[in-house]
């Protein structure tokens, strides 16, 4: 009976909140509930940005223009936007493209996966933090991209390396923020847990996973970052496909605009997937945010 009685207390409400004056609402660092907190959305700012930006690339072209800097040397905004122009028309950096993304996405999806699961278990098992410390440790000591060359030796110069050293180096963000999102737990809460005789995955379900999804949703975002740095670089190493492969390939034909045409291509793309993750993140916070 008591058990039962656990059970239906611990729940989403597991917490008891003391009650509230009428027309009154506590706010401030002592107060049993803080004012909802809001996620800053953009505003000014990003026309400021872009501003800048425009700033920025006419001083740029000025420069260059002024001083008659070869494009072979550093070309000008708008020689980089006639390249850009030209070769996604042509579909050459479409194709490249698709490559690349897929080798992100793949490995940010895998090392995110063996991430949040190794988090879990290390968190929640002493044994199991004992046993894969010593190799978790030793694994973050070795640089990823020295795996690279071995890894083409092994599997070839298709997509398998470079989302092997991409799901590395996106792996251990995503372990660290799990195992600290999980072990930073208020412990007067969790001792309210134990009081109520919660079981361990009731526990885990509502309080240490929640708890934990602001770390989890900070480490998409570290991963994300990472993994597009890692597939290219890991593309730098062996491919024949690929934005980092293409800018190997151009810097051997001394084609400056179309290098720099790809680092544009690497800057999107790196914004429009961390935008990704962000809205990700105001999803799964939106609760929390919401007021």
């Amino acid at each position: 009976m008591k058990t039962r009685q656990a059970q239906d207390v611990v729940g989403p409400l597991a917490v008891p909140r003391p009650a509230e004056a009428p027309g009154r609402r506590p706010c401030g660092p002592g107060s049993a509930e803080s004012p909802p907190q809001r996620i800053p959305r953009p505003g000014k700012e990003i026309v400021l940005a872009c501003l800048l930006l425009l700033v920025l690339l006419a001083a740029w072209e000025l420069i260059v223009r002024t001083r008659g800097i070869p494009p072979l040397i550093v070309p000008a905004p708008t020689v980089v936007w006639a390249s850009l122009v030209s070769h996604t028309r042509s579909g050459f950096l479409i194709l490249h493209l698709g490559v690349t993304l897929s080798e992100i996405l793949l490995g940010f999806l895998a090392g995110s996966l063996l991430g949040i699961g190794l988090g879990v278990g290390v968190a929640l098992s002493p044994l199991l933090r004992g046993i894969l410390q010593p190799y978790l440790i030793a694994s973050q000591a070795m640089p990823k991209l020295a795996l690279a060359p071995i890894f083409v030796m092994w599997f070839g110069f298709g997509i398998l390396p470079k989302v092997l050293i991409t799901a590395l180096i996106a792996f251990f963000p995503l372990f660290e923020n799990t195992v600290t999102g999980l072990n930073e737990v208020e412990a007067d809460t969790l001792e309210l847990f134990r009081a109520l005789r919660a079981t361990p995955w009731q526990t885990l379900r509502w309080l240490r996973l929640p708890n934990a999804v602001p770390f989890v949703v900070a480490g998409l975002k570290v991963a994300m970052v990472l993994s597009i740095v890692g597939a290219v670089v890991a593309e730098y190493v062996g491919a024949n496909r690929g934005l980092g492969a293409l800018i190997i390939s151009s810097q051997g034909i001394m084609d400056t605009p179309l290098m720099f045409a790809v680092f544009v291509v690497l800057v999107l793309l790196g914004v429009v997937l961390y935008q990704a993750v962000v809205l990700l993140e105001r999803a799964c916070l939106a609760r929390r945010y919401r007021g």
